[in-house]
């Protein structure tokens, strides 16, 4: 029989000491491999009992520390109701239900959901446009009517706005090519008194996730304090101010969560219109608490809605309501 290699009689060796359950392994075949087989030995018996206990409570913590994680983030990526962003434009209005057939009519809008009062009226109601969505309810005495203006991404300006005049919408001035954004702009105004931004970008091109098809616009007196507001309380991020000499708000965009909003001082016939927003966070408790802290005034303490929603709700210093709320059911 021809002479092994000592390479294969060493692995021979240290497997047998690895499923061996005696404290000493059976002696080396080859004398030249004695010294080895002493060192993996000694492997063999390591680590000690002291180090494997340590390092067990180690991997225990970080274990723990990692599910810790995955879960918060678990909890941020489904703080959101299903269908919003993390900001959506509330529109409080008069004859909601007619208000829907101009948004179906204008902006191709689908309706996702209605929950009518018992009279017949829209307590609430959700449309889509676009990758963004409206919520709409009917005013009251507690909610009069709160118009608001939309800057709307679209395919193409022109279609849409003359869709939007067929529809009743009027006209603020038409798309053009001299915005300053540089985007192809045009504006009107709806039967229920919301004024639209209608755009298509021209000189640049979107991200993977698309648009942002729906984005509030706040025109605001001394807008340049909406922006701290935001961060403290919103956590929100300024993308880009733009400001004049005098330290005037000209535009700015601001995110929230995957969402993003506009804001400039109010000039000329675009002056406040007190609105109300639904922003999606990951604690409503605490958010609600940083509001007030930034110089909110509360509207309702957080309660676990009957819809599902950890809610709440403030009103800024400039007179709009932000409902904040938390999403706690299941996707």
């Amino acid at each position: 029989m021809p002479k092994r290699p000592l390479f294969e009689q060493l692995d021979e060796v240290v497997q047998a000491m690895l499923v061996s359950l005696e404290p000493r392994p059976r002696k080396a075949p080859h004398h030249d491999l004695a010294p080895l087989a002493a060192i993996a030995l000694e492997l063999r018996l390591l680590p000690r009992p002291e180090f494997r206990a340590a390092l067990k409570t180690e991997l225990e913590r970080r274990t723990t520390m990692n599910e810790a994680t995955a879960a918060s983030t678990a909890k941020q990526a489904y703080y959101l109701r299903p269908g919003l962003t993390s900001v959506t434009p509330y529109i409080v209005i008069s004859k909601a239900a007619e208000f829907i057939e101009f948004l179906t009519a204008a902006f191709g809008a689908a309706e996702r959901l209605r929950v009518p009062t018992p009279d017949g009226k829209i307590m609430h109601a959700e449309v889509r446009i676009g990758n963004g969505a409206i919520e709409i309810g009917d005013a009251n005495e507690e909610y009069p009517s709160a118009p608001t203006d939309i800057h709307l991404y679209v395919d193409d300006a022109d279609r849409t706005f003359e869709r939007a005049l067929e529809a009743g919408a009027t006209s603020i001035y038409r798309p053009t090519d001299d915005h300053p954004s540089g985007d192809r702009w045009g504006a009107l105004k709806d039967p229920f008194g919301n004024d639209w931004y209608i755009a298509t970008p021209k000189h640049w091109t979107a991200g993977p996730e698309g648009l942002p098809s729906v984005q509030p616009y706040l025109h605001l007196r001394e807008a340049h304090h909406m922006i701290p507001f935001m961060e403290a309380a919103f956590g929100a991020e300024a993308l880009g101010v733009h400001k004049s000499s005098q330290g005037m708000v000209l535009h700015a965009t601001m995110r929230i969560g995957n969402a993003t909003l506009e804001i400039d001082e109010a000039h000329g016939q675009y002056q406040p219109k007190p609105c109300h927003l639904h922003v999606y966070v990951p604690d409503t408790d605490a958010t609600y608490q940083r509001a007030l802290g930034a110089g909110a005034t509360s509207i309702e303490p957080p309660r676990d809605a009957p819809y599902g929603d950890r809610a709440a709700g403030v009103k800024d210093p400039f007179g709009n309501s932000w409902f904040i709320a938390t999403y706690q059911g299941t996707h």
